[in-house]
């Protein structure tokens, strides 16, 4: 998706060790512009996969699930860090490592949000090693919900993530796919 491809070389900047900071426009503060045209292009594009909920994980999953749910219709499910008082003591909950917080965090999500019955889409803001996106289908899948698709703003092809959800045998769409932040210049793949 060009919009996206342009935002994030005029205002993406790599960091090394493959960190790739956008909180300008996607994780910190929000183009909502933006995210509006990458929700309805992730609609577009899983459209006929007959996709009944949206996950993602809290927080800059949030921006990109809550538009593509809004074009397909559909209500938005993240996954917490914390749990709130007022979510039931009976969780679905996992562990997943956070390539930029380099600590495991905690996934939550309440039996009332997600039901065996769902045929969820995962959007998240990246697709990297593939580890956060891996902990919401261990969520999706012990709620005895199906997994039909995944969808990421941003995949960062050289760290391996397409090839550790390939055993999903899903769709996987991305909008803007990078191939190497080798010496801290943004390379596109094709």
């Amino acid at each position: 998706m060009q919009m996206l491809k342009d935002r994030i070389l005029s205002h993406g900047k790599s960091l090394g060790g493959g960190i790739l900071k956008v909180d300008g426009f996607i994780n910190h503060q929000v183009d909502p512009v933006l995210m509006d045209a990458c929700g309805r292009e992730f609609a577009r594009r899983f459209r006929n996969l007959n996709v009944t909920k949206v996950l993602t994980a809290e927080i800059s999953g949030i921006a990109p699930a809550l538009t593509t749910a809004f074009h397909l219709g559909l209500p938005v499910v993240y996954a917490r860090k914390h749990k709130p008082i007022t979510m039931p003591d009976q969780v679905f909950l996992t562990l997943s490592p956070s390539h930029t917080k380099g600590v495991t965090v905690e996934l939550i999500v309440s039996p009332e949000y997600l039901a065996g019955r769902e045929r969820v889409l995962i959007i998240d803001d990246f697709l990297a090693t593939g580890a956060t996106i891996l902990g919401l289908a261990r969520l999706a899948q012990t709620a005895g919900a199906s997994i039909v698709g995944v969808g990421a703003l941003i995949e960062k092809r050289f760290e391996g993530g397409r090839a550790a959800l390939a055993h999903l045998n899903i769709p996987i769409e991305t909008l803007a796919c990078i191939k190497s932040l080798d010496n801290d210049v943004i390379t596109f793949e094709d």
